[in-house]
């Protein structure tokens, strides 16, 4: 039997677009494969006329497609550029850009990274709907397009076929979720480590939590944390870890935040969450067990912690992983 056709994504270069947002979806998409090794994504990069473009730093790219590539796309990526000037004028698309993107076929995925936002607002595709964009970006990118719902405090935002992401990293976080999305937890996890990046990092996380650099001479809270991940499933005390780390639970408590941004509470409710996906995803385990054995000790319990991190109840997103694995 023939294998499915890989999903096609076709990545969109404009003028002044940055390298690094550029090459991240085709190093993560293309990473991902089934498991006889048939490729899961195709990935194929245009410019709206097929020309070459400068990109933001001292060297220009040339493509093999124009924007016809885009109305073959069942994905289309749109980079962040520090050119918005020659692809929006007053909050709207050049008129160059805007005949490229009316060639994506309706009911395409659309994803954008960082300042790609702007080239989704400016066509009108966010109106009313959630997204985000760099933080440094979130005044401008309000004065022009004040319809979206834009939250400039987040990683990203999924919102069905509309996909947002703030700066660098959170575009690697972005199509990380999408792989896992559409393939779940063991592909992704394939993924993370060729591409040797996190798994998963929660769509809600801060884009920017400005922390104290932690004294590098002094003991960190490092090693009662690795013990902790082993021992989910424990009772685990403040006084215990802050033991573990030699400190007083008033100095290990301010330690701790200073190095993860975190409470130690809130670190350990987003550890066992965390845990928690990972077995629906990957285990027949019943929701009891499961949350017994992540340290939310009652299925209760656990169904409040992942409605209020994920939106959905445990047994909603085993069922939903399960259909794409």
């Amino acid at each position: 039997m023939q294998p499915p056709r890989p999903h096609r994504v076709a990545v969109l270069a404009l003028p002044g677009v940055i390298a690094f947002e550029l090459s991240t979806p085709s190093r993560i998409f293309e990473s991902a494969h089934a498991t006889g090794d048939d490729p899961l994504y195709e990935v194929a990069t245009c410019t709206v006329d097929g020309g070459p473009v400068q990109t933001s730093t001292d060297f220009r790219i040339s493509v093999d497609h124009g924007g016809e590539l885009l109305a073959r796309a069942d994905t289309v990526v749109i980079p962040a550029s520090v050119a918005l000037g020659p692809i929006i004028e007053e909050g709207r698309l050049t008129d160059e850009v805007s005949t490229a993107l009316a060639r994506i076929r309706p009911g395409t995925r659309l994803v954008s990274i960082c300042t790609g936002a702007f080239v989704l607002g400016a066509a009108g595709l966010l109106d009313g709907r959630p997204a985000t964009t760099h933080w440094n970006y979130s005044e401008r990118f309000r004065r022009l397009f004040p319809k979206v719902r834009l939250d400039p405090d987040v990683l990203f935002v999924d919102d069905g076929d509309l996909l947002t992401s703030g700066g660098v990293a959170a575009g690697v976080d972005l199509c990380m979720h999408i792989v896992r999305r559409d393939h779940g937890s063991l592909v992704a996890n394939r993924v993370a480590r060729r591409c040797i990046v996190p798994p998963w990092r929660e769509g809600g996380q801060a884009q920017y939590v400005d922390l104290p650099v932690p004294d590098p001479g002094g003991a960190g809270t490092a090693a009662s944390r690795a013990w902790a991940l082993e021992h989910l499933g424990e009772p685990l005390v403040l006084r215990d870890l802050a033991e573990r780390s030699g400190m007083s639970v008033r100095t290990f408590t301010r330690r701790f935040r200073e190095e993860t941004g975190l409470s130690p509470g809130q670190w350990l409710i987003r550890q066992r969450a965390h845990r928690a996906r990972q077995l629906l995803e990957a285990s027949d385990l019943t929701v009891d067990r499961i949350a017994r054995d992540v340290g939310f000790g009652t299925a209760a319990s656990m169904r409040q912690h992942l409605r209020d991190t994920l939106g959905v109840a445990p047994s909603t997103y085993r069922r939903t992983f399960r259909q794409t694995s």
